[in-house]
Order: structure tokens, then C-alpha cells, then sequence
């Protein structure tokens, strides 16, 4: 195994320039959210230049390839995701996107990339691979309700024993990677309140009964969902993002919206935030003579690493040449669907750090000017080539015990007690 993984390395870094063409080549051509044609099609038809087994239009538009290794042992799905966000690119690069409003301002043609590319170094290696391993290329991750619930739905973890994905970070410096057992991301919901009152004069109030008064009054009283009712060693945010009122400095509309966002980890804590918002808008609006009407959409579910498989994760990242540290992170606000993944099968999620060695290049997530060190997604192929070798030893170390002769065990501890006092 240490050969092979030796070998699978220096592969990696063979094709690392490779993958950065592909990466500029996706950069270049974004596409949003469930409006994906060409990317899909391009990983698809890479992934049968490899010899793998492809499906097609798995849930809607994903793309999974399965490679089977020369040796018996688990089958290991690893994912990445290729949707790119409607933000105008304002980058100063010569891989600038050349369409105008979307962008790749998350790092998924980043992810997408180093994905292919660890196949591709597998994929030279399959006759000394054990196992099977599953290549998950999911669209729509940016947008609810995301593309992984309808993989799954079609199959794309059909008889797979784990799962890995990765996520390259902007503001996480080069050369370190962060695990987390548990909760590392959170559930991410969204909500909209619209109070309607009785316009008027803004000379009259009186006259009127006052949406936005009675929405900031929302907006103050939500802020006691985190502060009054939820244990201080549990994590709640509830953010108001857009407070939309009138169109005139003289005039009392007759409505208001709010819009915002509720993250949460604890699926009892993110109930009791949902109907207490909800209670809290309806009855300060009737208080005042109002009516407050919620739309409350919930998001991705809170991502949960399966403590087992992170810390071989954790063990097999520390071991890839060009990671500096192996850090445990805090968990994260930000959502992401691979939740869904890992509520169906055991797996972990980890980060790769990524930002750009300029100070002044260095942007976050989401961000028009948003860019990462590329030299991250060969520490990302190396990490999952560690994995799959460091997960298939371990099984097959457990397989080997659990089949030894029961003669081995005649003289253990246990079966001398037996003797002597039989």
C-alpha cells in the first residue's frame, strides 16, 4: 500500500497542471445552478476516456463514474460539485469568465477538477486498486433543493460502504487541511415575512397602522430566539438580510418584507427556532393591528462527519506531501448538501485550505473578485488518494482478524480462566 500510494502521488503532481487547464477551462464557462449542459457533458466524456463505467443524467443532471479496482475490498464514493453563481466576474485574469453575471466564485470548478484528475491517477493504478471507487460529480449545490437528494433518489450511492468530499477555502491558508468530528456545517433556512398594516400620509401616522415600525419590531424580537431561548452551548443564527418598505419619503406604505436566513446544527433547536419565528411575527403584527404572514422554506440539513471515518481521514491527510498541518476546525455557518450524503452512508467532509499567496488577491467565498491558490487541488487528489488506501487497509486489516483460526484464540487470557476453574 505504501508503494502504491507513493506512486499515486507523484501521478497527482503529474497531472497537476492538467487540472488546472480543466479548472480555467470551467472557470471560463460557468453555469448556474440546474442550467448545467456543458460541464456535465465534459465530465462525462473525460471520465469514459479514463475506461470507467459513466452514467448520465443521474437525478437530473449529475454525472457518476465508477472505477473497479484489480482487488477485492469497500466501495468509496467521493464527490464534487460544478455549479457556478449568478455574481458578474471581476477578476483582472486571462481565465476570466466569459459570461456575464455567472461566475465560479465558490471554488467548484476547483473541485470538479482535482475530482478528475484523482481519477485519472486511480484510474492508471486500477489493477492494484482494492475495492471500487465511485466518482459522485453533483449539479445544483448552490441553490435549494440542490442536486444530492435526487442522486441519491437515482442511485448514486447504491451499494457504497462511505463517502468523502472536500471543499477548497479561500481564506484558509495553503498547505493546511481542517477535519472536524461531528457537526461542521450547518443547516441553512430560509424565511420571508410580509406585514401588512394600513397606509397612509407620513404626516398623519396616526391614520395608518405602520408596516415598517411593526417590522422592526419583528426584526428586534427575532434577536431573542438566540439570546433567550436557546442553551448558550448550542449555536443559533437568525440573520434579517432585505427590509423592503415604500418608495417615498412622505408616505406610510402598506406593506413590509423581511427576508433572512436561520442556521442552526441541533435539528431540536432548529425546530424551535422555525415555529418561535413564526409565533413572533404573527403576534407583534396582531398586537399592533396587523397581519404578518411567514414563508418558512428550510434548506440543507446540518452536515454531520461520522466520527470514524473523519479520523481516518484525518490520519491519511497527514501523511500527503505538501499539507503543512492537519487542523481541527470550529464548525461553519455556511450550508451544503453533501448532509445529505453522509444521513445515507457513513463519511466525512474536509477542507482544503486555499488562499492565494498576494494578500491582495485573497477574497471570500461568494465574492465578485473571489480566486484560490490552484495548487490546492493536487493537495485535495493527494488527500483522496490517501483516503481510499488508508479506509481500504483498514477494513481489510479488521477482515483479516475477524477470519483468523479459533485455534489463535486457545491461549488467550479468557480461555486459561475457562480451564482453570471448569
Amino acid at each position: 500500500m505504501k508503494q502504491l500510494l507513493k506512486e499515486l502521488h507523484a501521478q497527482v503532481e503529474a497531472l497537476e497542471t492538467e487540472m488546472i487547464t480543466i479548472r480555467r477551462d470551467l472557470h471560463r464557462h460557468p453555469e448556474l445552478s440546474f442550467e448545467e449542459v456543458r460541464t456535465p457533458a465534459m465530465i462525462a466524456d473525460f471520465l469514459e476516456g479514463l475506461g470507467l463505467e459513466v452514467r448520465r443524467n443521474v437525478g437530473g443532471r449529475g454525472v457518476v463514474g465508477t472505477l473497479k479496482g484489480g482487488k477485492p475490498g469497500k466501495t468509496i464514493a467521493l464527490r464534487a460539485d460544478f455549479d457556478a453563481l449568478p455574481i458578474h466576474d471581476e477578476k483582472e485574469v486571462e481565465y476570466r469568465s466569459t459570461v456575464p453575471g455567472v461566475m465560479h466564485a465558490c471554488g467548484h470548478d476547483g473541485h470538479t477538477a482535482a475530482l478528475l484528475g484523482t481519477a485519472k491517477a486511480l484510474a492508471k493504478y486500477r489493477d492494484q486498486l482494492p475495492g471500487t471507487i465511485v466518482f459522485i460529480h453533483q449539479f445544483a449545490e448552490e441553490l435549494a433543493p440542490g442536486g444530492a437528494r435526487p442522486m441519491i433518489e437515482d442511485g448514486c450511492l447504491d451499494g457504497v460502504d462511505v463517502i468523502y468530499g472536500c471543499h477548497l477555502q479561500s481564506t484558509m491558508p495553503f498547505g493546511n487541511v481542517y477535519y472536524r468530528e461531528g457537526y461542521i456545517q450547518a443547516a441553512a433556512d430560509k424565511f420571508t415575512i410580509k406585514v401588512t398594516g394600513k397606509g397612509g400620509h407620513g404626516a398623519i401616522p396616526h391614520e395608518t397602522v405602520d408596516p415598517i415600525i411593526i417590522g422592526s419590531q419583528i426584526a428586534l424580537n427575532l434577536q431573542t430566539i438566540a439570546s433567550r431561548r436557546v442553551d448558550p452551548l448550542k449555536q443559533l443564527v437568525v440573520s434579517i438580510g432585505a427590509f423592503h418598505a415604500g418608495d417615498a419619503f412622505n408616505v406610510i406604505p402598506e406593506s413590509a418584507e423581511l427576508t433572512g436566513t436561520v442556521r442552526s446544527y441541533d435539528p431540536q433547536v432548529r425546530d424551535m427556532a422555525e415555529q418561535t419565528l413564526i409565533k413572533i411575527a404573527t403576534t407583534v403584527a396582531e398586537a399592533n393591528d396587523a397581519v404578518a404572514k411567514v414563508h418558512y422554506e428550510r434548506g440543507y440539513d446540518a452536515l454531520y462527519n461520522h466520527p470514524e471515518e473523519t479520523r481516518i481521514a484525518q490520519q491519511a491527510l497527514a501523511n500527503v506531501d505538501g499539507v503543512q498541518e492537519v487542523v481541527e476546525t470550529p464548525p461553519v455557518m455556511p450550508g451544503e448538501d453533501f448532509s445529505y450524503y453522509t444521513q445515507k452512508v457513513p463519511g466525512s467532509f474536509f477542507f482544503t485550505g486555499a488562499q492565494m499567496q498576494n494578500p491582495s488577491d485573497i477574497y471570500p467565498h461568494h465574492n465578485a473578485r473571489f480566486d484560490f491558490d490552484e495548487r490546492a487541488m493536487a493537495i485535495s487528489a493527494k488527500g483522496f488518494c490517501s483516503i481510499i488506501l488508508a479506509y481500504q487497509q483498514k477494513y481489510m486489516s479488521e477482515a483479516e482478524e475477524s477470519t483468523r483460526s479459533p485455534a489463535a484464540d486457545q491461549y488467550s487470557p479468557a480461555s486459561v480462566k475457562d480451564e482453570q476453574f471448569s
